[in-house]
């Protein structure tokens, strides 16, 4: 038995190994966990540089090498080899070269611990390695031994390569632009980030009036002067602060002229601001002139009787003239908007200004077109409701824009149907007429005939469509003449026509018998009118009336003689009744009783009566005969009027009539025959008289001028109608005028009176309102 003592110690003992025992496993199981965190920090380190650009190679003193299978992946081996020189298989691997120089490198990397750094060319492959290399630390593979870190830089050396090729070219290019700017004939520049001139060329050079770049750099010239408040370096800061290009002009002084320039500045960024300069003088003097020129146009379109509309490149309305406001019923405010072209069809439309058309979109797509055609011009006809035409010309303009003009054409298209109707109708006039028309022209050339003067020549149409001149027709047209000699007649008298612009004419006779009268009339065109007509019939008629007028006027003449001879053979008997009855009624045969003097007053006046009616059938032959004799005194006309009123007087009371005389002063005297003026006056008075009822008026004027008298005789009687007015001065008129009165020859003998005087007799009546005579008298007689 063991004794407290020892059962103490062995229980200390126990309990001592026991926590020995937990100590272990704890700092097992706390190893344990180190070493997966170990393990897995190596696999991670491992994943890491498994995936890392880089890859990493040892190789010992001996030429051992360890290092990731990734490596064989690049030099195109199945596997990494054991040892440094078996890089190069002779197939695979590194090239031969690249090899020997690496192997070369380690060597002396081993030696004298120095890094190096050097590409590596892998056989069969566009590959490219780049291989770091440096002594190894005792970590990682104890001394003697190098590190080699493996970079793919395939894309970098092709990158190297393009950045090289692009960055000769770029130098190519600047020195080719280097060499344009210096050449170049405008002046160029360049300001630096403080905006001071750090580069000129050549032309900036001259037109400063520099010595050179440098010196103008120096003295930093400026190309123009501030101008406006605009100086060139605050313009330069403008389009740096912007970032934007600034263009302005400005005038300049080159070479002693004063030139206008357009500066451009241009930014670059940080690296200042470029600028060149355009001598724009020309093209500022062009600009004005195309200015002027085009406000002349415009001028000039505002004119024209034709509407006018331009449309720029955007299709808005840039021009119209005062012809197209009025021709479509536009207001001025709305067209000064600009409207675009689509809005202006439609307007058109409203007006009713355009055709008529089912798919007005396809028609409006159509006129779009215009705008894209070539510079040919395109027109149209418009018939717009109503019957109005328009002729419609679209002209495309360079810069993209449209001009239109509208032309009214419809006075011109009635005025060519008219024309052509005029045409026809003068055709079918001319081929219709009875006479044979010809129309020669100026040359003597036949241009228009109708069927009349082809049949009566008995030419061809051929002949004529040929337009033959006058004289072949001449020659032709002979044979049918009854004296061919007349042929050149026909041929002088176009020529008279056509030449000297004088009308003639004439008559020839056919070998047929037939008779045409011939003229031939200048026309206002310059051509001649030659017109045939057939005048056989009126030959004919016209020797017969004028057999029967001679054998008309022989009658009239005995008729004459006759009437004049019975009229002096009826005076004899008519002395013998009066002087008989004269004596019976003075009581020389006897007394005889109040019955018989009745009778006895009868035979004097019918003697007297009939006696006048034989002194007027006289001096009605007298006239017509023509010995009528008028004697050549002053008439005093006053007394006159007043003498044969008077010895009206008594008739005029037996008939119940009132006579009246209203004689002017100022009718004077004229130059006549004063006994055959009475006779007219008595003759007026006595028809007034005897033609006014009971109770009716008879008035007699007398007035005159300075040449000339005028004597009225009017009544308020029954007057006469127009077929009685028509023969009332008819000497062989015998018409009745109310209770039996005839008219008698009293007209007819005033009449002669008054016109053998030179003087007129007006007659003016109407049935129920009386009748008026008005003889005018010249103060002289022709």
């Amino acid at each position: 038995m063991l004794g407290p003592v020892a059962v103490a110690g062995l229980a200390i003992l126990v309990v001592l190994w026991l926590a020995v025992g937990v100590w272990a496993t704890f700092a097992g199981f706390r190893r344990a966990d180190q070493a997966e965190d170990a393990i897995d920090e190596a696999r991670r380190l491992g994943a890491l540089v498994e995936t890392a650009p880089a890859l990493p190679m040892v190789v010992g003193r001996d030429g051992r090498i360890e290092g990731v299978p990734r490596i064989a992946d690049w030099l195109g081996l199945k596997r990494l080899p054991r040892y440094l020189a078996d890089l190069d298989s002779g197939e695979t691997g590194l090239e031969a070269d690249s090899a020997e120089a690496l192997s070369r490198q380690v060597a002396i990397t081993l030696k004298s611990a120095a890094a190096f750094a050097m590409p590596l060319s892998v056989r069969g492959s566009d590959r490219r390695l780049l291989v770091r290399g440096a002594p190894a630390t005792p970590e990682i593979a104890g001394s003697g031994a190098v590190v080699l870190w493996l970079f793919d830089a395939t894309a970098s050396e092709q990158e190297i390569t393009r950045l090289g090729a692009e960055g000769a070219r770029l130098s190519r290019a600047f020195a080719a632009l280097s060499a344009l700017i210096e050449a170049a004939p405008v002046p160029m520049w360049h300001r630096g980030a403080d905006l001071a001139i750090s580069l000129v060329n050549t032309a900036y050079v001259h037109a400063v009036e520099g010595r050179d770049a440098q010196d103008v750099i120096e003295r930093g010239l400026e190309l123009i002067e501030p101008s406006g408040g605009v100086s060139p370096l605050a313009a330069a800061a403008q389009a740096r602060d912007e970032g934007q290009m600034l263009v302005r002009t400005a005038p300049a002084t080159i070479a002693g002229e004063r030139r206008m320039l357009r500066i451009v500045d241009v930014p670059l960024g940080a690296a200042g601001v470029a600028g060149y300069a355009v001598d724009v003088e020309e093209l500022e003097e062009a600009r004005a002139d195309l200015a002027r020129f085009a406000r002349a146009q415009r001028d000039m379109l505002d004119r024209l009787s034709a509407g006018v509309a331009q449309f720029g490149p955007d299709r808005a309305l840039v021009f119209f003239n005062q012809p197209f406001q009025r021709l479509f019923a536009m207001k001025p405010e709305w067209l000064a908007e600009h409207p675009e072209f689509d809005r202006v069809l439609e307007r058109m439309r409203e007006a009713g200004r355009i055709p008529e058309s089912r798919d007005f979109p396809s028609w409006k797509a159509e006129r779009r077109r215009w705008f894209l055609a070539d510079n040919a011009p395109i027109e149209e006809n418009w018939l717009l409701p109503g019957g109005l035409h328009l002729r419609v010309v679209a002209q495309p303009l360079p810069d993209g824009g449209l001009l239109l003009i509208f032309e009214d054409r419809t006075e011109q298209i009635q005025l060519a149907s008219a024309r052509d109707t005029l045409l026809r109708v003068r055709t079918a006039t001319f081929d219709n007429l009875f006479e044979a028309v010809g129309v020669f022209a100026a040359d003597g050339r036949i241009h228009l005939w109708n069927n009349r003067f082809r049949e009566v020549w008995g030419l061809e149409e051929e002949l004529l469509a040929r337009h033959p001149r006058v004289d072949s027709l001449v020659e032709t047209v002979a044979r049918k003449l009854a004296n061919p000699q007349h042929a050149s007649l026909i041929r002088e008298l176009v020529r008279i026509a056509t030449v000297e612009r004088k009308q003639r004419s004439g008559r020839v006779t056919l070998t047929d018998g037939r008779f045409f009268e011939f003229a031939a009339v200048p026309l206002p065109d310059g051509n001649a009118l030659f017109t045939m007509l057939d005048v056989s019939d009126s030959r004919r008629i016209e020797a017969a009336l004028r057999e029967r007028t001679e054998a008309l006027e022989e009658a009239n003449r005995i008729k004459t003689a006759f009437v004049a001879n019975m009229s002096y053979e009826l005076r004899t008997p008519l002395t013998s009744i009066s002087g008989f009855a004269e004596m019976l009624a003075g009581g020389y045969a006897g007394p005889i009783d109040g019955t018989a003097k009745e009778y006895v007053g009868a035979i004097l006046e019918s003697v007297d009566r009939l006696s006048g009616l034989i002194d007027d059938v006289l001096d009605l032959t007298q006239s017509d005969a023509g010995a009528l004799v008028l004697e050549k005194d002053n008439v005093a006309l006053g007394p006159l009027m007043r003498e044969a009123v008077a010895n009206k007087r008594e008739a005029a009371l037996r008939q119940g009539v009132d006579l009246v005389l209203e004689a002017d002063i100022l009718v004077g005297t004229i130059i006549g025959d004063q006994r055959r003026l009475r006779q007219a006056i008595d003759h007026l008075l006595k028809n007034a008289i005897e033609h006014t009822p009971s109770g009716g008026r008879v008035l007699v004027m007398a007035s005159g001028t300075a040449e000339r008298a005028e004597l009225v005789v009017s009544d308020n009687g029954e007057g006469m109608d127009a077929k009685e007015r028509a023969r009332a001065f008819d000497r062989f008129h015998r018409s009745q005028k109310g209770e039996g009165k005839a008219l008698g020859l009293g007209l007819p003998l005033t009449r002669q009176f008054i016109e053998a005087h030179g003087g007129t007799v007006a007659l003016d009546s109407e049935p129920g309102m009386g009748t008026t005579v008005t003889l005018r008298l010249p103060r002289e007689r022709a």
